[in-house]
Parts: C-alpha cells; sequence; structure tokens
C-alpha cells in the first residue's frame, strides 16, 4: 500500500498564480478587427461584457462558479450541448464558432457515435462585426426550422460569437411551430463540458415549462401509467433508470424521463413529476425549473447498501410515501445489495478522478465493495445536493476534491502509490509510466450501471482485472529499464546527449556604424 495522503500538500498542489498577460482591452480595436479565441480569458469576458452580454455571463458565474484554481482542465464545454442537441429526436444543432472550433466539436461528436448533421455558420472578421453574422445565422435558421422534421433548432455560440455579442436572443422564438433555443457556451464561461449539458437542458425545460403553463401539451410516446414519478437529472448508463423504477415501484411510484431528455415531448413528462432525483448535483439551470415548477429534489443515488437505504428514505419523505412501504422496498432490495457487494469484494488502495459528475457516486460503490479509497477528485463543483456524498466519503476516510485541478488529481497518484489509478486520459498516463494500473473513468467506468443490485456488483471485474496486472507492468518496466525517456527514449550505441538551445547570432552592425 502506498504512503498516507497528505492533504494539506495536496490542497496546495494548484497551478501557480499566473499574473495575467493581457494587454489593456481595445475594444475599439475588437470591433473594428473581430476578436480572436487566442486573446485569452479576461479579454473575451471584457469584450463580450462590453458587447452587451454581460448579465450572461453573470448568469453563467452564478450557476456553474468557478475555483480555487479558475477551472479545471479538460475538453471544451461546448461539446456538453452539443451532445445533448445531437441526442435528441427532432432536433436540428447548428454552431456559430471558430472553422478550428467547430471541426474539434464535430469529430469529437462523431467519435462518441453521432449519426446527425451539425449545422455550422462561417464568419470572417467583416460578418462578424458588421452584425452580417447574426444575419447569417438567423437565414439558417430560418432553413433549419421545417416542423416535418423538427420540433427544435438548437444555435450555439462558441467563445469568438460570445465574445463579440452575436445575439442569439434576437432569434425568432418559433418558426412555424420550430422551437429556436439559442444559447451561449464560452469555454471562458462555462467550466465543464459535464455543466454545458445543463445549459442547454436548463434552456429546453425553461421553454418547456412556458408551454406547459399555457395549455395542453403533447404526451409522452409510451404513454403513461397513472403513477406519480419521480425525474432523473444528468446522463447514465440505459440500465439505471430501469434499475431506479424497480426501486421506485414498492413505493407506487414510477421512474420518470431521464434529463437531458431524448425528444422534445419528454420534457413536459420530465416537469410532471411528483420530484427530481439529482442524480448529478450540478443541473443548476434544470434544478430552478422543477424549482419554478414546485418541484422538489432529492440528492445523491441509490448506489451501494447505504446509498440505496438512505435515498429511498428521501424518496418517501419527499414524496410523502407511507413508512411501512419504504421499509417494506428496503427489507426487499438491501439485502440483495449487501449479497452482491459481498460477492463481488474490491480489495486494494484506488484513486478516483473524473469530469462526468458520477465520480462521488463510483466511489462510495468502490468503498462499500471493500476497497480504500484516498482521494478523489471531479471537475464539477460542490452543490448542496452533493453534500450527502461528500459527508460519507469524508467519514470514510476520503479527500474529495471539487474543481479537481490535473496537478492536484497527479500529486494525488504520486503520493497515495494506490494499486490503481481510475481517471482522466493525462492521470491514466501518467500512473501507466509509474507501473501503476489505471483506468479511464469516462469509457472503462461511467459506463457500468451504477444504481441497485446491478450497479453492486458491476465495477468488481473491471476493477480486480486492473490490479490484477501490476506484476505485469512491473516486469514490463524491469524490461524496458535503461531504455531512455525524453530526448534520450528509444535503444542507442551512443545515447545522445542533451544540448544547450544554440544561441541567437549578434545583430549585424548597420553599415558605417564603426567599433
Amino acid at each position: 500500500m502506498g504512503a498516507s495522503l497528505d492533504l494539506a500538500a495536496l490542497r496546495a498542489r494548484t497551478p501557480p498564480d499566473i499574473q495575467p498577460v493581457d494587454a489593456p482591452v481595445n475594444l475599439a480595436a475588437t470591433r473594428q478587427d473581430g476578436l480572436g479565441c487566442h486573446s485569452g480569458k479576461e479579454t473575451m469576458r471584457q469584450a463580450a461584457a462590453a458587447a452587451g452580454l454581460g448579465e450572461t455571463l453573470e448568469s453563467l458565474k452564478r450557476d456553474y462558479p468557478v475555483g480555487p484554481h479558475d477551472q479545471p482542465q479538460s475538453m471544451c464545454p461546448a461539446f456538453g450541448s452539443l451532445r445533448v442537441g445531437l441526442r435528441m429526436r427532432r432536433t436540428a444543432t447548428i454552431l456559430s464558432g471558430s472553422a478550428c472550433c467547430v471541426y474539434g466539436l464535430t469529430f469529437t461528436s462523431h467519435f462518441y457515435g453521432a449519426r446527425r448533421t451539425v449545422g455550422y455558420v462561417p464568419f470572417n472578421s467583416e460578418t462578424l462585426v458588421t452584425g452580417k453574422l447574426f444575419e447569417d445565422i438567423r437565414d439558417a435558421v430560418h432553413a433549419t426550422a421545417d416542423p416535418a422534421f423538427h420540433d427544435a433548432v438548437v444555435v450555439i455560440n462558441l467563445c469568438v460569437p460570445t465574445a463579440s455579442g452575436v445575439p442569439l436572443r434576437l432569434l425568432p422564438r418559433e418558426i412555424d411551430g420550430v422551437r429556436i433555443i439559442g444559447i451561449d457556451v464560452p469555454g471562458f464561461g462555462v467550466p465543464t463540458h459535464a455543466e454545458a449539458k445543463d445549459v442547454l437542458a436548463g434552456a429546453m425545460l425553461k421553454v418547456a415549462r412556458a408551454e406547459a403553463e399555457q395549455g395542453p401539451v403533447a404526451a409522452p410516446r409510451q404513454g403513461r401509467d397513472g403513477r406519480p414519478t419521480v425525474a432523473l437529472l444528468g446522463e447514465m448508463f440505459p440500465a439505471d433508470p430501469v434499475q431506479i423504477g424497480a426501486l421506485l415501484a414498492p413505493l407506487g411510484l414510477g421512474a420518470g424521463p431521464v434529463v437531458p431528455t431524448r425528444e422534445w415531448r419528454e420534457l413536459y413528462a420530465a416537469l410532471d413529476c411528483a420530484a427530481v432525483a439529482a442524480i448529478h448535483p450540478f443541473y443548476t439551470a434544470s434544478l430552478r425549473e422543477f424549482e419554478a415548477a414546485g418541484r422538489p429534489a432529492i440528492g445523491s443515488a441509490p448506489v451501494g447498501h447505504d446509498g440505496t437505504a438512505a435515498w429511498l428514505d428521501a424518496v418517501g419523505d419527499t414524496c410523502g410515501v407511507a413508512r411501512a412501504s419504504v421499509e417494506a422496498a428496503k427489507n426487499r432490495f438491501l439485502p440483495a445489495i449487501r449479497g452482491a457487494l459481498d460477492a463481488n469484494p474490491i480489495r486494494g488502495r484506488i484513486t478516483l478522478t473524473g469530469y462526468e459528475g458520477s465520480e462521488l457516486l463510483v466511489a462510495r460503490l468502490l468503498v462499500e465493495s471493500g476497497a480504500e479509497v484516498p482521494y478523489v477528485g471531479t471537475a464539477c463543483p460542490r452543490t448542496p445536493h452533493s453534500e450527502a456524498d461528500r459527508d460519507w466519503l469524508q467519514a470514510r476516510g476520503c479527500h474529495v476534491q471539487f474543481r479537481a485541478s490535473l496537478e492536484q488529481d497527479l500529486a494525488a497518484v504520486e503520493e497515495v502509490r494506490p494499486d490503481l489509478a481510475i481517471g482522466t486520459t493525462p492521470v491514466v498516463q501518467k500512473a501507466k509510466e509509474r507501473a501503476i494500473p489505471a483506468l479511464y473513468f469516462t469509457n472503462l467506468i461511467s459506463a457500468r450501471p451504477l444504481m441497485g443490485v446491478a450497479g453492486a456488483g458491476s465495477l468488481a471485474q473491471v476493477v480486480n482485472g486492473a490490479m490484477a496486472q501490476r506484476e505485469r507492468f512491473d516486469a514490463m518496466r524491469s524490461f524496458f529499464a535503461g531504455i531512455g525517456t525524453g530526448h534520450a527514449a528509444g535503444i542507442w550505441e551512443e545515447v545522445p546527449q542533451k544540448r544547450a538551445a544554440p544561441r541567437r547570432p549578434a545583430p549585424e552592425k548597420p553599415i558605417g556604424e564603426t567599433v
């Protein structure tokens, strides 16, 4: 086992304070020449505020606070909103941003399985600063908003259009019955792609709530069975809503739609719930819409024995379920969950990091399976609905780091020397360089059931299998010892020597200058 975790050192392992390098902003110049994404975050923020989007940025800042080190290092946040739109039926998505950003976002989207065209409105400095870009976006929206094919058209401003004040709020709210949803998702305003999912989900819930308040709306595609429902907030493995539905059935409740939804009419059904389960507790904008609709929120999730027991109690209290029904449900499910945990033990020390938002839930499941988890780092923020999970983990010796930086995650691996590191790509890479088995969180951990009985034993096989590779890592490291790293990587008859950078030649003397 590794050394104990030095929490004081870990907290101090945030990126060093960097003096701002942005020059004073010449707003007149930015309006004339456009504003490139190379300008720096502070310059972009100031330009956006000066262009009339100050309130938008303040709203994002309130919903998704950063700190203590600005924001985590992760993929472009706009990917989250793009992913939500591309997974919805009868929904078109149009991006407004630099061509390089659009290329990267569409590539990533298709890599993750999107089979939908992504609209793009190109621009140059002239169309950006003259207002022609907004006209081009408006034309693209009118051309796309065909009620025969679409219920909604989503337009996403990336960094440069937001910084330049492209006013999506001036787009029509509806064209021939097709809803137009315009959102700003700049990297300098939304910290993570997980929270960007909430930006679009919240915007859609707001429109759907207003429609439901005005009169009858479309019923769910699969109909209704008459039971009150608990809406589920946050993307999760497809089997998890089924497991949650099974847990709720003895309480006389059903599992409502998962938000972000897969089609527009599910938004109405989600709002028409008895309560909303904040499985991902950082969906601030979405929770605000449920609150406005008078729907209470429940934190944490039914993971493991303790998590399931506490969650069923919370659901019963919130939805007014008879205590006898709650206890009967617990007596039915908890022994099976305990049995699954005992039958699939995990023995070892594990560090866990990620940016999906379910990191604390996975950590709880690992701990109940028998693992020692001294460190959990998540790129997502601390919220009131994550307190129960945080308290439970800290009571069992786990340091929980919200808004974790890559430096903190790497420091935890270095200091703990775990039997297994679960994390993001750079964390996995660093761990394997240290001959520590590692698993990529997004593809290998979050893509498994976590809830109820199915989740109780779902992690043991992959986690134990990875930890069993420790001897192979040691053998590989021994075999390749001495081949060098960095400039000397490889096998050499004569190891190349690292040389100092060549000096720049002295400037030539001007003609006529005497010595």
